[in-house]
């Protein structure tokens, strides 16, 4: 019985741990196709806002990457360490009013995230409004 309620506190404890730290951390971003993580983005939080960086390319290949069509002071910067979600304000169970990066594309969106579960991450860029976008979801790097 001891070690029953031992594991279930145990268990608790990680559970809130994972849950207070909200959508800091690192994070795989996941192909959609696949299904296999590419990268690791690394959420944190400056000047009361947020920002995600990325912090490690999992592909070998694609390490050297640089951001050829991303524009002003990202063009031809590495991707590796590039700052991809910027500047997101939290709003409710939501961070929104900021930007995402894609570094295939170059391209800039609106984007909002939301915490689905302690170890998934909902990421939305969109154009306009966000019905017109795209959903991703990310795991916690454990």
């Amino acid at each position: 019985m001891k070690k029953l309620l031992f594991l279930i506190l145990i268990f608790s404890s990680i559970n809130f741990y994972a849950q207070s730290r909200g959508v800091l951390g690192k994070w795989n971003t996941i192909d959609e196709v696949t299904g296999k993580a590419l990268s690791v983005v690394e959420i944190y939080e400056y000047n009361n806002k947020i920002y995600g960086k990325i912090v490690e390319i999992l592909n070998p290949k694609n390490r050297n990457n640089t951001c050829k069509d991303c524009p002003g002071e990202d063009f031809n910067k590495p991707v590796l360490g590039l700052i991809i979600i910027k500047g997101l304000v939290k709003d409710g169970s939501e961070y929104n009013d900021g930007k995402i990066l894609d570094p295939k594309s170059g391209k800039l969106y609106k984007c909002y995230i939301e915490l689905e579960s302690p170890n998934k991450l909902k990421v939305r860029g969109y154009l306009g409004i966000s019905l017109i976008g795209r959903t991703q979801y990310w795991e916690r790097v454990k």
